[in-house]
């Protein structure tokens, strides 16, 4: 679990983190969003102990940070992703990984086990002997993400894992990602891609210096954009408008490209009541669903404005 209490992080006089407070549960796959800037890198190496925060405090998997001795245990037990991959050019994408499972204490049998085991997942197998410095910007990517996991950390922190990747191997590492989220450890995403994150992340945090929001992509949509039926009828729906703004619960009732918008509070009670009269009126239902917003109307929504 990881958990930040007030925590805050200046440079100089400029404020990269303020006041924050977020609470991630073992085995989460947590998303972190927001502008440049917002702070999310910042906040990923004060949690992984690469630098010291300005104020506040956090806790990962009950070990304080930045307090030693528990500041060199949370390094020994958490995989890091960097803005950039930092990896050994000369070396092969094999010795690479051997090298850092090696700092970490991974015996011999099991860090070839493991090494293998990522390099197939990722799709790099078959090129493992060649020297890092041949591989593609996407390549190298590819290998800083399985050196975050060749430890078998119990926490991983992800920054950007699908920064300058194609479609392709972008698509191998969310696999590769949904695969490992099985095993049960903890990872923690910051990322711009919000379709990626919404795909990947039980709960996401939206934040800009400090936590604007907290919550799963379904729970954000419905806390900040409410809930919407939509009903499609066989007919035009002008006609069948009135019939249901009588209805004391429906608050608002419009068009928008041929369908018949609702906002309601409880569309699970209330849909049933908007069917019977309706069908009352002779209208003819062709389909009734609940409009779904993206995580991205509500990340325009929170920071939208501020971020163009």
């Amino acid at each position: 679990m990881i958990e930040t209490i007030g925590l805050g992080r200046k440079f100089d006089d400029k404020v990269a983190v303020e006041d924050l407070n977020l609470r991630v549960e073992d085995g989460e796959v947590f998303g972190l969003l927001g502008p440049n800037g917002a702070g999310k890198t910042t906040t990923m190496r004060m949690l992984a102990c690469l630098i010291k925060q300005s104020s506040g405090t956090a806790t990962v998997n009950g070990y304080e940070i930045n307090k030693e001795p528990d500041s060199s245990f949370i390094r020994s037990i958490v995989g890091v992703l960097p803005e950039s991959p930092g990896l050994y050019d000369s070396l092969s994408a094999n010795r690479n990984l051997e090298f850092f499972a090696r700092l970490y204490g991974v015996q011999k049998y099991e860090r070839e086990k493991r090494i293998e085991e990522l390099l197939r997942m990722l799709e790099l197998w078959e090129r493992r002997e060649e020297p890092v410095a041949t591989f593609s910007k996407g390549m190298k990517q590819k290998i800083a993400i399985a050196r975050a996991f060749v430890h078998d950390p119990q926490v991983v922190f992800l920054d950007e894992p699908t920064a300058g990747l194609d479609p392709q191997a972008a698509h191998t590492v969310r696999e590769f990602l949904l695969a490992l989220r099985k095993e049960g450890r903890t990872i923690f995403i910051n990322s711009h891609h919000l379709d990626e994150v919404e795909r990947l992340c039980d709960r996401i945090a939206i934040m800009n210096r400090s936590v604007l929001a907290v919550g799963s992509p379904r729970e954000l949509a419905r806390r900040y954009w409410g809930r919407t039926t939509v009903i499609e009828l066989s007919q035009p729906v002008q006609g069948f408008l009135e019939v249901v703004r009588s209805l004391p619960f429906a608050s608002k009732v419009r068009e928008e490209d041929g369908k018949m918008l609702v906002d309601l509070d409880d569309p699970e009670e209330r849909n049933p009541a908007i069917i019977e009269a309706l069908s009352r009126a002779g209208a003819k239902i062709e389909y009734v669903t609940e409009l779904r917003r993206s995580l991205e109307d509500v990340y325009m929504k929170l920071i939208g404005g501020e971020a163009r």
